[in-house]
């Protein structure tokens, strides 16, 4: 184990002793002044933004929408942590209390993790969103940015850095790793000595990696491979709006649409026209052999279509007979991320919720809306995809363990 990263994990448990004892009233308040903070140092951030997007050349449009920074996204990350400061702390809550039958008194109480560590690649404002969760669930976190974003991720930890310090904290409740490479990451998921759970957050090749590589705890987040089926009693005046939002409001995230289910008899009606609203916004369509027949100038989608998660302005396409078919498919390709329905009827939109197995199912909305802050968790550090012990946008509740306390009169155990 390198030496610094060693010193990192030491920091990081020490830290995570004195946050645990903080009162909701002082981490309510440190967090008030970390948003202050950011906003007042907006200068300061996006100038070190504004290095890393220089340095990142050659890279695709929606990579550069997920690293660059804004005033309006630099104030979205302070409102963040103001609304993780209005949120209940679930820390020290005592629940399911019992009396057992030989007299002793039973309760599970919600306790801090301890040291959270977090691997993430392109996306600045993932910094102050896992301080500020974290933080206010009573954990220190390690952050291992991508190199594309590290000035972007070194800027922000300092402001919080700072206000730490002038209230008598340890700065070392948030430490970001300055070495982004590959040997780092693969040493920080072996840091089970110190670090208590390890969230990844990215694309499908760094979830994997961390998944079979690391010794401590993971969570999974964040691959959207998510669908949209137009069901046969869909109304195509609200659907069309859906799927136009789903797709390119913000295509380069992980709740955006990546695959479009159309019932045949809708496709035969309306698919030529879903293809040009969307190719008006910039879509390249991909489809199946039905679509292609329907509309011929869409490119044929292949075998890995229906696997990738694309976050870019590319979707594909595929015409089903019934709602079993785009059960069926979903069911095969989906990432367990999000999906949705459009539809009239009841009764499908009934078995779609019942049967769809992912963390976020939707009827008549757009995916887009898979989001801590949209479900009222404040900033979320991820968005789970598996089912133990967190599933969808992870908040507060989600990074916290539990322990039972027992309170007992003299009792031992005979036997």
């Amino acid at each position: 184990m390198h030496e610094a990263l060693e010193q990192i994990g030491q920091a990081a448990k020490r830290a995570a002793a004195l946050t645990a004892k903080l009162s909701t009233e002082d981490k309510n308040s440190i967090l008030i002044q970390c948003a202050d903070a950011l906003v007042s140092k907006t200068g300061l951030v996006l100038e070190e933004n504004n290095h890393d997007l220089e340095l990142a050349t050659g890279v695709k449009d929606s990579f550069r929408d997920r690293l660059k920074l804004t005033e309006a996204r630099v104030r979205s990350m302070s409102d963040g942590l103001r609304q993780v400061a209005a949120l209940s702390d679930p820390v020290g809550e005592a629940t399911d209390m019992k009396t057992l039958p030989n007299g002793l008194i039973l309760a599970r109480k919600t306790v801090p993790m301890g040291v959270i560590a977090m691997i993430y690649e392109s996306r600045p404002n993932v910094t102050a969103d896992a301080f500020g969760l974290c933080f206010k669930a009573g954990s220190s976190v390690i952050l291992r940015g991508g190199k594309e974003s590290i000035r972007s991720n070194i800027a922000i930890a300092q402001v919080i850095r700072e206000v730490l310090e002038r209230n008598g904290l340890s700065p070392d409740v948030i430490q970001v790793m300055q070495d982004t490479s590959r040997e780092a990451a693969q040493e920080l998921m072996k840091l089970n000595k110190y670090v208590d759970l390890l969230i990844p957050r990215g694309g499908a090749g760094l979830i994997r990696s961390v998944v079979e590589n690391s010794t401590i705890p993971v969570i999974e987040t964040g691959v959207g491979n998510c669908h949209i089926y137009v069901d046969e009693n869909a109304d195509m005046e609200s659907a069309l709006p859906i799927i136009i939002n789903a797709k390119t409001q913000r295509p380069g995230v992980c709740n955006a649409m990546e695959k479009l289910l159309v019932h045949e008899n809708v496709a035969t009606k309306h698919l030529s026209v879903i293809v040009n609203a969307l190719r008006d916004n910039g879509v390249e369509i991909r489809g199946d052999e039905h679509a292609v027949s329907l509309v011929p100038d869409i490119k044929p989608a292949d075998a890995e279509d229906w696997h990738t998660e694309y976050l870019d302005l590319i979707l594909a396409v595929k015409v089903v007979s019934d709602i079993g078919e785009a059960i069926t498919h979903i069911g095969m390709y989906s990432s367990g991320h999000s999906e949705a329905i459009l539809t009239e009827s009841y009764t499908n939109a009934q078995r779609f919720l019942n049967e769809v197995d992912s963390a976020a199912v939707y009827v008549n909305a757009s995916t887009r809306f898979t989001d801590g802050g949209e479900f009222g968790l404040g900033a979320e550090i991820g968005i789970s995809t598996q089912k133990l012990h967190a599933r969808g946008p992870m908040g507060l509740k989600e990074l916290t363990s539990t322990k039972f306390i027992i309170y007992g009169n003299g009792q031992a155990r005979g036997q």
